[in-house]
């Protein structure tokens, strides 16, 4: 296990942002690597976002990516990963895969200023927040969360306020 806090991973949506928005909002956070843990890395609504276009893109930017969707994806290939077929994060948080992109992703935070992203805008609606973010806590990695208005939100302030029941979509 880790010092406390001796790793921060921030955490993205794309939602329907432009390629442009989205790259400032990534450079202005100082984030000089992502983590794709899309299940399905494709946007039908914003093919910027497919998996090779946004490579591209990062990579002309000075930014690296990695793909971890099939270890750290909320939408596990595996059948044996949902219960009543629904996504089981204990089971999901609990397999070898997760653990290996953990580990990977905490690796990679040692050298580069990583975000990892899905699709959601809005963290307390994603996986990055229900399953990963739990787990990388556990191992005492902080998270902030950029959000669409390029504002950083420290995981814990988002844990309080969830935790009291507050929940506002437009504060976002």
């Amino acid at each position: 296990m880790t010092a406390p806090h001796d790793i921060t991973i921030f955490t993205i949506g794309h939602s329907n942002h432009g390629l442009d928005h989205f790259l400032a909002l990534l450079e202005t956070a100082g984030i000089t690597a992502l983590a794709d843990v899309r299940s399905k890395p494709a946007s039908r609504f914003c093919p910027h976002f497919n998996r090779e276009n946004l490579k591209a893109a990062l990579i002309a930017h000075g930014i690296s990516y990695v793909y971890l969707g099939d270890a750290l994806g909320g939408k596990p290939a595996d059948p044996a990963l949902y219960t009543n077929g629904n996504p089981d994060y204990q089971k999901i948080a609990a397999s070898a895969a997760f653990k290996g992109g953990l580990a990977r992703l905490m690796a990679g935070a040692k050298t580069y200023r990583i975000a990892m992203m899905c699709a959601e805008r809005d963290p307390r609606q994603c996986h990055r927040t229900h399953l990963i973010t739990p787990a990388l806590v556990a191992e005492r990695v902080a998270i902030t969360h950029i959000l669409s208005d390029g504002g950083l939100l420290p995981h814990s302030e988002l844990a309080a306020e969830m935790a009291g029941g507050q929940f506002d979509l437009l504060s976002i």
